[in-house]
């Protein structure tokens, strides 16, 4: 896309005040997650027992835990977690989706016609229960977490990307550079993929909040992140547990997650609306 798409782009976006709002509240998120280690009041795991399930309060601006435990401390760096899980696992998607759907769409003829069966094939698998058999298998450990979410969510990336390269790659620069003797994998990375950013960034923002629930769903279930460590879902399943006599330890997390994720979407839909092609004609 050409610089003075980006810019229409741009102020289009800035007259969506729904992706405004998500904007900021994430941006202001992002920072608090960063910063978390040097503005949470309390450790994540600094206990006082004389102060169980505590109501909200000066000292504790969110309650406590049935340990004891800061309740806005542990949402601080609950959401370090989710956002990384949600951000990290997203990017791994994109880039084997996009390098997929690339190469489908770019070689065409049967390579093209096996790509997408493989991708039909692993559409109808439910791939949320082969992360959890992965996390049973292999363990609870974060880091394949973030993998084996990434690995459910390239299906739709690669069928966007492979669309989009089929429609570009009979266009005039491509033609030029095969024209020079420009290789294969140069055109794709080089002049294919960079002109398929506008609906890459676009998913990649409906990724996260879709990683970051079934993150939650797996914490939810005991699968996801371990104690010490917390991420909003495993907060949330605590909360379930004492939520009718503490019901503050419910409320906050999930509160947390869901203004999260209606930011996400938000921002997502008003990104979609800025670069879509027919409203740059408009």
């Amino acid at each position: 896309m050409s610089n003075s798409l980006w810019s229409d782009a741009w102020a289009r976006l800035q007259k969506n005040k729904l992706a405004v709002f998500g904007a900021i509240f994430l941006t202001l998120e992002i920072l608090l997650c960063v910063l978390t280690p040097w503005i949470a009041p309390y450790g994540f795991e600094t206990q006082n027992l004389e102060l169980t399930l505590a109501r909200p309060s000066f000292a504790h601006w969110f309650g406590t835990d049935n340990l004891g435990r800061d309740l806005f401390t542990r949402i601080l760096y609950g959401g370090r977690i989710s956002m990384a899980v949600g951000i990290i696992a997203s990017l791994i998607s994109v880039v084997v989706g996009v390098i997929y759907g690339a190469i489908s769409g770019y070689v065409g003829g049967k390579t093209d016609t096996i790509l997408m069966r493989i991708v039909d094939i692993l559409y109808a698998l439910p791939f949320i229960f082969m992360v959890i058999i992965l996390m049973v298998y292999f363990g609870r450990n974060i880091l394949l977490l973030f993998v084996a979410l990434g690995l459910t969510q390239w299906l739709t990336m690669a069928r966007i990307t492979r669309g989009q390269v089929i429609s570009l790659k009979q266009k005039e620069f491509v033609d030029a550079a095969r024209s020079v003797g420009v290789k294969t994998r140069y055109i794709i990375l080089k002049h294919l993929i960079p002109n398929t950013l506008g609906p890459v960034i676009v998913y990649l923002t409906l990724t996260i909040p879709s990683v970051i629930l079934e993150e939650a769903f797996l914490s939810f279930l005991g699968l996801g992140v371990q104690a010490p460590m917390a991420s909003w879902g495993t907060l949330i399943s605590s909360g379930v547990e004492v939520m009718e006599i503490a019901p503050w330890i419910l409320l906050f997390p999930a509160l947390m997650l869901s203004l999260t994720l209606f930011s996400l979407n938000f921002l997502g839909d008003g990104l979609r609306d800025a670069l879509d092609p027919k409203g740059a004609r408009d």
